[in-house]
């Protein structure tokens, strides 16, 4: 585990490694290669440090100097912002826009019925997997039209949905052939070598 630094002049995030919201923000790290110092939070007790930071005790919580964030939305979009190499989200406003409210959905729709997870074993009840297989299937053309989702370039909502996709087997969701479109693009995703990077020992064992 990651020690905290003293004076904070890296970069800290302090990340849970089975968290789907810290998932995301490790994925955006590694795509941008951002130098950082990774507290990992296993257990129920959080350190000193987190509780004083951050106001709701939550995870993840990205310190900078002296900006501390706690959102995963907010950090990830700071980080792109902060980081404008390689670009995750697109100049164009209408574009933005609509990339936007694809993270609002995605969050919504896929990670509200992720979040009812057992923090045990990870699995999904049987209504909350049924309307969580409905809700992606309900988007393959999407993940068919084009190489990453809503674009040819990799972004932040792809960093978002590969969280939910890569717990599938954990979840105990199949597609079927009606899924074809989600499996190639899943392989794609997955084998990004910032995707490797961004996974926890405890992450990689979920498809082992």
């Amino acid at each position: 585990m990651a020690t905290i630094p003293n004076r904070r002049s890296v970069m800290t995030l302090f990340s849970r490694p089975t968290d789907i919201h810290s998932h995301r923000t490790r994925l955006v790290l590694a795509e941008k290669n951002i130098n950082i110092e990774i507290v990992n939070v296993a257990g129920p007790e959080l350190p000193e440090d987190l509780m004083d930071l951050n106001p709701y005790h939550t995870v993840p919580t990205l310190v900078d100097r002296d900006l501390t964030l706690y959102d995963s939305r907010v950090i990830i979009e700071y980080l792109d912002e902060r980081f404008p190499h390689p670009p995750l989200m697109p100049v164009d406003p209408v574009t933005r826009a609509q990339f936007r409210l694809a993270l609002f959905r995605i969050e919504t729709d896929w990670y509200s019925l992720a979040e009812e997870a057992d923090p045990m074993d990870g699995k999904l009840s049987s209504k909350s997997r049924k309307m969580l297989r409905e809700s992606i299937l309900q988007s393959a053309e999407l993940f068919g039209a084009r190489p990453y989702f809503l674009s040819d370039e990799f972004s932040l909502v792809d960093c978002s949905i590969a969280p939910i996709l890569w717990r599938l087997p954990l979840y105990g969701i199949e597609f079927g052939a009606q899924g074809a479109p989600i499996e190639a693009y899943m392989k794609r995703v997955f084998a990004r070598r910032s995707f490797q990077q961004g996974l926890t020992e405890l992450e990689q064992e979920m498809r082992m």
